[in-house]
């Protein structure tokens, strides 16, 4: 089994481009994690530095996986916390190009993209148990439904629900190197901290731990050509979030809320975060938004009703739609059958494609895709 001191001694060989200086006396280095033969540790940088930094991480990774008994390395570049070693400009070789018509700026993490991927997008909430992941599930089925390739990525580390909403078990298979082939279910390629770990393993991990996690997950994952990548967020606005927010090249972000006040309170904060990092806001969705008794047909706001829709108006964005509390959809998304995939006529898997068309304007400037309702999956 590696230990820390050996990560440590093999980091020592990786240098700074502009100091010389080792990798392990910098100062830049988290906590190194040790984990069943993963090794996960994240680098400090200044977000200037991100261009510049990423020949060092892939050196420090190549370091890592090369030490007898490592059989995964994470390793990312984090600026949650800038390191007070870290230089402040970024020397003139690695400055970018100035584009005629645009301004000057610093490079950015968000300025890497994900080769082949058109769109990445964020599902995201202020805080959890609003039903962001089953959002994010169903919204990417109905994008693929609308002749879209899609992915979806588990960014939520602390809580993955994915693989039990798409009903995928097994890890993935590792085609080169250290690159993952996704899972794949219902037309959607799918990756997930749950396919590494097993159920009911506790992530105890630091934020860099965990952007490490998500960094190799969106770059060392064989996506191929996708029209859209969607990534379900962890909850909340932490450093975490934020640093997510700003590392991934993120076209757009969509808010999920339930109506009642204390949920909107939160979804406030999910649209102030994504509005600081210049994240576009693509709507809001409001979840559990009423129910329909089964046996009575009565409706009942059981969570209010309306707020999600009157808070976009308040702060100008788009809303886009109302889900309904539902037995049905809790059922199949419990079994691993989405309703979008298991039941496409039914009255919400058309509430989802009808955000997704949404989405898919919004991203594309389209705003007349036709949605027809595909024949009835029938499930025996």
């Amino acid at each position: 089994m590696v230990s820390q001191q050996q990560v440590a001694r093999a980091l020592e060989l990786v240098k700074l481009p502009a100091s010389g200086q080792s990798l392990t006396a910098s100062g830049r280095l988290s906590d190194i994690i040790v984990n069943d033969g993963k090794v996960m540790v994240a680098i400090a940088i200044d977000p200037t530095e991100a261009a510049a930094m990423e020949p060092v991480r892939l050196a420090a990774q190549s370091a890592i996986g090369g030490l007898p008994g490592v059989t995964q390395a994470l390793v990312s570049l984090t600026a949650d916390r800038p390191d007070a070693k870290a230089p402040q400009r970024v020397p003139p070789s690695t400055q970018p190009h100035v584009i005629p018509g645009r301004p000057s700026q610093p490079p950015s993490p968000k300025a890497t993209t994900i080769p082949g991927v058109a769109h990445v997008i964020a599902v995201a909430s202020g805080k959890g148990g609003v039903g962001k992941s089953t959002t994010a599930c169903n919204l990417a089925l109905a994008l693929a439904g609308l002749g879209k390739r899609v992915g979806i990525l588990d960014a939520d580390i602390y809580g993955p629900s994915l693989p039990k909403l798409f009903g995928l078990h097994g890890k993935p298979r590792v085609i080169s190197g250290r690159t993952l082939a996704p899972l794949e279910n219902f037309g959607v390629k799918v990756m997930s901290i749950g396919f590494l770990v097993e159920e009911e393993t506790p992530m105890i991990w630091r934020g860099p731990m965990v952007m490490s996690a998500i960094t190799q997950m969106l770059r060392e994952v064989a996506w191929g050509d996708l029209d859209v990548l969607v990534v379900d967020m962890p909850p909340g606005t932490g450093d975490a979030q934020l640093t997510m927010a700003q590392a991934t090249p993120l076209a757009g972000a969509v808010i999920v809320s339930t109506p009642q006040d204390l949920a909107l309170i939160d979804a406030r904060r999910g649209v102030a975060m994504f509005r600081k990092t210049e994240v576009p806001i693509l709507g809001i969705v409001e979840n559990m938004s009423y129910f329909i008794a089964p046996d009575t047909g009565n409706r009942y706001d059981i969570f209010g009703h309306g707020g999600a829709r009157r808070e976009a108006e308040r702060l100008g964005v788009p809303f886009l739609g109302e889900i309904p509390l539902d037995m049905k959809l809790r059922e199949r998304s419990d079994s691993g059958q989405p309703i979008v995939a298991t039941d496409p006529g039914s009255p919400n898997a058309l509430v989802y494609r009808d955000i997704a068309a949404q989405v898919w304007a919004s991203l594309t400037g389209v705003g007349d895709v036709t949605i027809k309702p595909p024949p009835a999956i029938v499930i025996e």
